[in-house]
């Protein structure tokens, strides 16, 4: 019950402050400190009570001495019983309580809990972005920052927490403790604090930079090797095992070369404050010991004075570790900023509205767009499509095709112009209820690593058993579900697909594509090359159900074989970004263009491709 009431002090699940995270250091811990400030508000308190319950102990030590060379062994507890018993209290109940409260609040509360949430919180917000973010950078190195960041932040947080104590009460008494002794003891622990700060204030900023670059060459390390294992089929079928053996010897020689530099400042740190504590040590007894032969000090001083000093300096081991391991998780948090941190291209505007279709109308006015290069993709496009319209988007490669079809989708935001649906214009509702109402089968078909059952609900997760039977039965899916397994003893629907559905061949994941998208029955539909991936006879058998899908829709549909969209209401031929023919199949073979020369290209054996 215990443990449980600690586990719940941080809600894992809870929303993260509005906007994007912050691109600072500073600001970024804050963004996320203050959503669980109550749990270290108490670390600080109980840090407090530890570290003056660890101090006291040391001037117990001090006192008991002194008792025992003042006091007659046969009154001794008689008449010193009431300290002794307090000094008993607080060693057999108040640390161990204290030590347990410290325990519970950092394993139990904000190492499991905090970590979660700000990785559920970067998860989150990541998902957000646009396709162009996935596009640049290696999905493992993403997931690894996501994942290091939440660890960093966390432990360099809570050891400065326990480190802050740990120096100030220390100091503090150690010097009170001291001068009630004689003041004389004060100056080389006084000399000997300046002497650390100062080390401390030469070395913690180079460790920093450095480990800053060790943790960029860490992720790309892991980036390299996750790309390798995500392409390994290309890697095999190109016999390019030992060329990838290379690229991953260079990262982690990269990786290996920068750690061990940042590691040389460690190991200089560590010799560095080795001997100042040796000069602690000696300049502190030998003091000591001159003030006890003067009858200046009590042999409990020399003990406190002694003692005192070996914890100090045993503590300034730990500390500059744990400044060290502080330094390495800002430098993997500062890392982590260039991807987390990152604004968001593709926002929703603020009160976004759901958008809502009830005729199926699109329209395109003067749009522009172009990647961030020179070169318009997308240059001044103007199309209006007709509720319920059937139309075949046609070109050849890098005739803005895909482009137009991701822009009505708004994986990307255009340069200029507007686009409608239904007269309402996609940059004022929310993307996902956008993306709701488009069902898109594409050429190449990416499966979740997860059952048939997942992967189909995707495209309605409150379909009934009946209606997942019938979207399958219509995509002819039905004749090779049934005989599905996975390593794991999974059959049919709970058979899982493997990494983008490596498990299933082509015309397999294009089935339960197609499936997936009758389960939708979106209003509009986007084809790009629905049915490339099938074999002829599969192709003629599903022909009828695509056919079902497409009444009552507005469809867009991009073919690289012509026959397949030659039925279609109307056909635009696009080239450079522009709509440069327009019309039904006959119409245009009859202008003598350019889609009469890519229908001969094709009759005549040579089908182009995009």
């Amino acid at each position: 019950m215990l443990y449980r009431r600690f586990e719940r002090f941080i809600n894992i699940f809870q929303d993260a402050p509005a906007g994007a995270p912050p691109d600072r250091v500073g600001a970024f811990y804050w963004f996320y400190l203050r959503q669980v400030w109550p749990s270290f508000v108490a670390l600080l308190a109980v840090g407090l009570a530890s570290s003056l319950i660890e101090v006291a102990l040391f001037s117990y030590l001090s006192r008991i001495i002194d008792l025992v060379n003042h006091a007659s062994p046969a009154t001794l507890f008689s008449e010193n019983w009431p300290i002794l018993l307090w000094m008993a209290i607080v060693a057999l109940i108040l640390r161990p309580v204290v030590i347990g409260l410290h325990d519970l609040l950092v394993h139990q509360s904000i190492n499991p809990s905090m970590t979660s949430m700000i990785r559920w919180q970067h998860h989150n917000y990541v998902l957000r972005q646009s396709l162009n973010f996935f596009q640049s950078d290696f999905s493992g190195r993403i997931a690894q920052r996501i994942m290091q960041t939440g660890n960093a932040l966390r432990d360099s947080a809570v050891q400065l927490v326990d480190a802050i104590w740990h120096v100030v009460i220390y100091a503090v008494t150690s010097l009170v403790l001291f001068a009630q002794a004689d003041w004389r003891l004060m100056i080389p622990l006084v000399l000997w604090i300046i002497g650390y700060s100062s080390a401390l204030r030469y070395f913690v900023p180079r460790v920093k930079a450095r480990s800053v670059v060790s943790s960029e060459a860490r992720s790309k390390l892991m980036g390299t090797i996750v790309d390798g294992y995500t392409n390994i089929a290309t890697i095999k079928l190109f016999a390019h095992s030992d060329l990838e053996r290379q690229y991953a010897r260079e990262a982690i020689t990269e990786q290996t070369e920068k750690t061990q530099i940042a590691s040389r400042m460690v190991s200089s740190m560590d010799v560095t404050l080795s001997i100042l504590n040796g000069l602690l040590i000696v300049a502190t007894s030998g003091l000591a010991l001159w003030l006890w032969s003067q009858s200046l000090i009590s042999v409990g001083a020399i003990a406190l004075a002694t003692g005192l000093v070996i914890r100090i300096v045993n503590m300034s081991g730990w500390i500059m570790w744990v400044v060290n391991g502080i330094f390495e998780n800002i430098g993997m948090v500062q890392d982590g900023l260039k991807t987390i941190a990152q604004p968001l291209s593709v926002q929703d505007v603020p009160q976004a509205k759901s958008l809502q279709v009830t005729r199926g109308n699109i329209r395109f006015y003067a749009v522009q767009f172009d990647y961030g290069g020179s070169r318009q993709v997308i240059n001044n496009l103007n199309l209006d499509i007709k509720p319920g319209e059937k139309i075949g988007l046609i070109g050849p490669s890098g005739a803005g095709k895909s482009t137009l079809v991701n822009l009505l989708l708004r994986l990307y935001d255009i340069n200029s112009g507007r686009i409608l649906i239904d007269d309402q214009n996609i940059a004022q509702v929310s993307q996902e209820s956008l993306r709701a109402q488009i069902g898109m089968i594409t050429q190449d078909t990416s499966l979740l690593h997860r059952s048939i059952r997942e992967n189909l609900l995707y495209g309605r997760p409150d379909a009934s058993e009946q209606e997942l039977a019938l979207a399958i039965q219509r995509a002819r899916a039905d004749e090779f579900i049934p005989l599905l397994s996975d390593a794991q003893g999974r059959t049919g629907l709970d058979a899982h697909v493997g990494e983008r559905g490596v498990k299933l061949s082509g015309g397999q994941r294009q089935r339960i594509a197609i499936a997936r998208v009758l389960l939708k029955d979106a209003p509009i539909l986007i084809m790009d090359e629905a049915t490339s991936a099938l074999d002829s006879e599969v192709e003629a058998a599903i022909q009828e159900s695509l056919e079902t899908l497409m009444q009552g829709k507005t469809v867009i549909a991009i073919a690289h074989r012509l026959s397949t969209i030659a039925k279609m209401d109307r056909l635009i031929v696009m080239e450079h970004g522009q709509i440069v023919e327009m019309g039904s199949h006959q119409q245009l073979l009859a202008q003598q263009g350019l889609y009469a020369r890519l229908w001969q290209h094709q009759t005549g054996g040579f089908v182009a491709e995009e």
